[in-house]
């Protein structure tokens, strides 16, 4: 069942927090795509998480699950929540401004909506969850622009690329609730980044070759940040959220992930966005604020 929790300061303040460090991240991924082949980038950001995240449950002797089971269930969660969305995605910016990656990954959660409705019968779809995910999907469909979607080029492919890899991120919050959430998040998200890079290492040498580690600094800034910060600090920050806000609450950061974006991509790689997708996120914001409201109301 969605939880609703009252918003108290500290929890407003690490949900922006959250939401300015996932906003950011976008800049960080394609910074590093100028240097970095899509696939070496996504091993360097699975790798480095599952150090950071395996330092820090050795440091808090977190007790770690032992059961196949468990370790097969890792392997799915780290295919639909770490290796096909993050592949995807980071294909997807090679063609695809900063901010419009940011606002097409909003749809991650209308996806997670109308999915934990077809999953689980504890989330049943009222009408205000009907109209939060039909404005949700109007909002995408107004970002990438109704035109498009009568030819195929390298930029509506990375489109779709996104919105496949948010489609990616909600089945994966599907599968973490059937077969994962009795463990611990930490252990959860370490267990997962860990099979994500078992799967990652053999298809980014086949694909990319061994990767090259004589990157530029500017490189290694934007790896450290999006693979440290940006995923292994970031996940620990949101089951810290999620604790304090509640999940229906959780769905606000969407709504802080686009404009941080947007404005990185503008005043650092001077991108700039048609008012067909700022009238799109418009939309698409009135969807998940329709949504949270849907969730208060069960």
């Amino acid at each position: 069942m969605t939880t609703q929790k009252t918003l108290t300061p500290q929890a407003w303040a690490e949900l922006t927090l959250l939401g300015v460090i996932w906003g950011a991240s976008f800049l960080s991924i394609r910074i590093a795509l100028d240097t970095v082949p899509f696939m070496t980038s996504v091993l360097h950001r699975v790798f480095w998480a599952t150090l950071v995240l395996w330092a820090y449950i050795f440091v808090r002797r977190l007790p770690v699950p032992k059961d196949p089971r468990i370790c097969a269930a890792f392997l799915v969660m780290g295919l639909l929540n770490n290796v096909l969305p993050f592949s995807l995605m980071a294909w997807g910016q090679l063609y695809v401004e900063t901010g419009l990656t940011s606002i097409l990954n909003a749809a991650t959660a209308v996806f997670g909506v109308l999915l934990a409705a077809l999953f689980f019968q504890d989330e049943r779809l009222s009408k205000m969850r009907f109209l939060g995910i039909g404005l949700g999907f109007l909002g995408v469909a107004i970002a990438i622009g109704l035109g498009n979607f009568t030819s195929l080029n390298p930029s509506n492919l990375g489109q779709l690329a996104i919105l496949s890899g948010t489609l990616c991120y909600a089945f994966a919050a599907v599968w973490a609730r059937l077969y994962l959430g009795a463990l611990p998040p930490q252990i959860a998200a370490a267990g997962m980044l860990t099979a994500s890079t078992v799967l990652m290492l053999p298809l980014a040498v086949t694909v990319d070759g061994v990767p090259d580690l004589n990157l530029p600094w500017k490189t290694w800034t934007a790896i450290g940040y999006y693979s440290v910060i940006a995923t292994a600090g970031a996940y620990l920050l949101y089951y810290r959220v999620l604790a304090l806000a509640g999940s229906g609450n959780l769905m606000l950061v969407t709504l802080i992930i686009p404009p941080v974006a947007i404005l990185l991509g503008s005043v650092i790689r001077d991108e700039s966005l048609p008012p067909n997708a700022f009238a799109g996120f418009a939309v698409l914001a009135v969807g998940l604020l329709i949504l949270n409201r849907a969730s208060r109301q069960d």
